[in-house]
C-alpha cells in the first residue's frame, strides 16, 4: 500500500494552528482508544454483542472479536496517518464518517439506556454513555475542523519511501496487536480476575468504604385540610413529623440514588454443582493449587479449541498423579453439552456451573485456564499458550511452600 502524495509544503507557508491542534488531539486520542481496545479485543467484542442485540444483529456475534480487531485497527491507522499527514483527504473522510457513527451509537445508548457502558476505552477507563456522548461531541467538533481544512494536511516526512514504510508499519502493528492479544490474552489485564488479585477480597466491601447514599421522599397529607407536600427523609426525622398526628404518609416513599458508593469488584460470582449447591467459597478458598478451566460455551469451541482442551485435560491428569491439586471446568453450558464433551474426552475436570458474565471476565479465551492458590490468581493462560507439565512443575508446583 503506497501513497504517492508529493511533499509540497512551502518553507514559508504559515501553519494552520487550529488544524494542527485538532490533528494532534484527534490523532493521539484515536491511537490511544484503538490501542486500549486492541489490548482486549474479545472484551470489546462482548461489548459489540450488546449493540448487536439492541439492533437485532445477533447473527454477527460469532464474528464480534474479529470486527473488534478491525475497528481497533481502523482507529489506530486513522490516528497514525493523521499525525504523519499521509492521505489527508481520505483520512479526514474516514474520521468524519467514523465519529458520526460513534456519536450516534453513544447518544442512542445514553438516551435509551440499552447499553450501560460504551466500551470506548475498554475496561481501562469505564465511561457512562452520556460521558462517551459528550466526548464524541468534542471529537466531532475537532474532526469537522480537520475535514474543513483537509486540503491543508501535508506529509510531515519528506521521504516518500519513509512515509510508505511507516504507513505499512502502522497497518501491520494495528492489526497485529489485536490478533496477538486475541490468541495470547491481553498485555495488561484490567479485570478483577487479573494475576495477583485475591478473589475472595475482590468479593468484599473493604472496611471504611462509602456505601451508596439514597434519599427517601415521603408524600405527606394533612388529614384536616387535605393539603399534600413532599418531605425528604432528613426533614422528616429532623422535624419529627411522625409526632404530628395531623399528617400521614401517603403510599410508599420514593427512593433516589444520590451518590454512588463503593462497588464490589466481583459482585456476581456463584459456582454451583449440577444439583445447584453453592460451592463458591470451597473452590475459591482452596489452599492447594487449583486449576480452573473456563468455557462460556463448550459448543462454540472450534476443532483447534477442542484439541487445546484435550491437551489441558491430559496435562492436568498427569499432574494429579504426583501433586495434590484440584481441577474444575467452570462453564455456562448446559448439562447435556458438558456430558457430551465429557464422553468424548474423558475429562478429569470436575464440572461446575457459573454464569456467563463472570466467566467472560475470568480468562479471555474459550477455553482458558486460571491457576489459583489460596484464593489468589497465580497465572492465566489462553487455549494456545497453556504450558507443558514440566513447565508447570518447574515454575509453580515445585515452588509451593
Amino acid at each position: 500500500m503506497t501513497f504517492t502524495q508529493p511533499y509540497t509544503q512551502s518553507k514559508h507557508a504559515k501553519p494552520n494552528i487550529l488544524l494542527w491542534i485538532s490533528r494532534i488531539i484527534v490523532g493521539l486520542l484515536f491511537i490511544f482508544s484503538g490501542l486500549i481496545k486492541a489490548n482486549d479485543p474479545m472484551g470489546f467484542g462482548y461489548k459489540l454483542q450488546e449493540y448487536f442485540h439492541v439492533f437485532n444483529m445477533s447473527f454477527l456475534n460469532d464474528y464480534s472479536s474479529w470486527i473488534a480487531i478491525f475497528l481497533c485497527a481502523l482507529e489506530i491507522i486513522l490516528g497514525g496517518l493523521l499525525l504523519i499527514g499521509v492521505a489527508g483527504r481520505k483520512v479526514a473522510w474516514g474520521l468524519l464518517l467514523l465519529i458520526i457513527f460513534f456519536t450516534f451509537l453513544t447518544f442512542y445508548s445514553a438516551y435509551s439506556g440499552a447499553v450501560k457502558s460504551c466500551g470506548c476505552f475498554g475496561d481501562a477507563i469505564p465511561l457512562t454513555p452520556w460521558q462517551s456522548f459528550y466526548k464524541d461531541l468534542v471529537l466531532l467538533a475537532l474532526i469537522i475542523i480537520i475535514f474543513i481544512y483537509r486540503g491543508q494536511i501535508k506529509p510531515t516526512i519528506k521521504s516518500l519511501f519513509t512515509r510508505n514504510l511507516l504507513t505499512l508499519f502502522i497497518i501491520i502493528v494495528s492489526f497485529g496487536i489485536g490478533i496477538f492479544t486475541l490468541y495470547y490474552l491481553p498485555f495488561v489485564d484490567f479485570l478483577p480476575y487479573k494475576e495477583g488479585n485475591n478473589i475472595p477480597e475482590q468479593m468484599k466491601i473493604p472496611e471504611g468504604a462509602e456505601p451508596d447514599v439514597y434519599e427517601h421522599i415521603y408524600e405527606m397529607k394533612n388529614k384536616t385540610t387535605n393539603e399534600t407536600k413532599k418531605v425528604n427523609d432528613k426533614d422528616y426525622i429532623a422535624q419529627k413529623m411522625w409526632e404530628d398526628k395531623n399528617w400521614e404518609i401517603v403510599g410508599d416513599p420514593k427512593t433516589t440514588l444520590i451518590k454512588k458508593g463503593y462497588e464490589v469488584k466481583i459482585p456476581d460470582l456463584i459456582i454451583s454443582d449440577m444439583d445447584g449447591n453453592d460451592l463458591t467459597e470451597e473452590i475459591i478458598n482452596n489452599p492447594y493449587y487449583n486449576f480452573i478451566v473456563t468455557s462460556t460455551n463448550v459448543s462454540k469451541m472450534s476443532p483447534i479449541d477442542l484439541k487445546a482442551l484435550d491437551k489441558i485435560n491430559n496435562t492436568i491428569r498427569d499432574l494429579s498423579e504426583d501433586y495434590n491439586i484440584r481441577a474444575i471446568l467452570a462453564t455456562a453450558s448446559s448439562t447435556d453439552e458438558v456430558n457430551y464433551l465429557n464422553d468424548q474426552m474423558d475429562l478429569v475436570l470436575e464440572t461446575f456451573y457459573v454464569d456467563a458474565v463472570p466467566l467472560k471476565s475470568m480468562v479471555r479465551s474459550n477455553p482458558g485456564v486460571m491457576l489459583m492458590l489460596n484464593g489468589t490468581v497465580i497465572k492465566k493462560w489462553s487455549s494456545i499458550n497453556f504450558p507443558s507439565k514440566e513447565e508447570i512443575i518447574k515454575n509453580y508446583l515445585d515452588k509451593a511452600e
